[in-house]
């Protein structure tokens, strides 16, 4: 499948802004059964100075220094990516999460690829107890860490609300959890904390997902949205399609495929946060995101 996205976002200030400086990650990943076919960037006002950089996990990140006074600064991202992934495992395949962990404290290297810096916490992902015992619930002993994981996933999906007033993008992991409602960046750092709790290496997923219109009605130009999700290593990459990274979506409930388009992978949100930085100014701002993801065989 090949897509097309347009990620526009749009910042207005009430007062003028005389400088900022921000990070973008807008530029979808190679890898992960896709490749980026084309990708063009639009920035207004335009930038004084841009730096491309690749980070550790190799994501790239473009830095822009705006020293033009303004009121508005808009970011349209337009992207052409193929998606081609293999089809799920079958339930309960793969190695026991027992042997999956102790396979990621054995990896020989602390290259970006090591699944060992995805298994312990950090800043937006702590370990907190009570989501290490909610996980375990799907952990018995010799059960393979892919079964578990994929219980998890349908277990978060059935027990938490997708309310998107209930959190904002700092709540506390343990606050959302307490709640059991929140956003798919909720969903996803629950269930990871809850694998890296068990000792299982997970990482955060950011990207966009395919949504389809109602038979016989439109696309919504800027109707879809940025989502995230939980990338699980089910143990060393025999084979294709056995072990490796496996993609779990817990707000939807499913395996990842063709419909998920990775932008970036990290520990947590903090690692790929698609915009952020910061503006010399005073008063209030107003942020508007419009994403759309359109198949090449479709209409827009």
């Amino acid at each position: 499948m090949i897509y097309t996205l347009r990620h526009l976002t749009t910042y207005r200030y009430a007062g003028l802004v005389r400088s900022a400086r921000c990070n973008l990650r807008l530029t979808p990943r190679d890898g992960d059964g896709q490749r980026v076919l084309e990708h063009g960037l639009t920035v207004t006002p335009t930038p004084a100075a841009r730096l491309e950089r690749r980070d550790f996990f190799g994501l790239d990140t473009l830095t822009l220094l705006l020293d033009e006074p303004h009121r508005e600064f808009a970011v349209e991202a337009v992207s052409r990516v193929a998606v081609e992934r293999p089809a799920p495992p079958p339930p309960e395949a793969g190695p026991s999460w027992e042997t999956v962990r102790m396979a990621a404290l054995a990896q020989p290297s602390l290259g970006p690829e090591t699944p060992t810096h995805f298994q312990f916490p950090s800043q937006r992902v702590p370990l907190v107890p009570a989501v290490t015992d909610y996980a375990r619930a799907s952990f018995q002993p010799g059960r393979s860490a892919y079964g578990g994981a994929v219980e998890l996933m349908q277990r978060i999906r059935q027990d938490f609300r997708f309310d998107a007033k209930a959190t904002t993008v700092s709540t506390p992991l343990a606050e959302a959890f307490a709640l059991k409602a929140g956003v798919c960046q909720d969903f996803a750092h629950v269930m990871i904390a809850g694998l890296r709790g068990l000792g299982l290496p997970a990482a955060y997923v950011s990207g966009y997902l395919r949504t389809r219109p109602p038979a016989g009605r439109p696309r919504l130009r800027g109707a879809d949205a940025s989502h995230a999700w939980v990338a699980l290593w089910c143990g060393p990459e025999t084979h294709p399609g056995e072990g490796g990274w496996i993609g779990l979506d817990p707000t939807n409930d499913c395996v990842v495929r063709d419909d998920h388009i990775v932008v970036a992978r990290g520990r947590d949100y903090g690692d790929v946060a698609p915009i952020e930085g910061i503006v010399s100014s005073a008063g209030a701002q107003k942020l508007t995101v419009e994403v759309d993801v359109i198949p090449e065989d479709e209409a827009a």
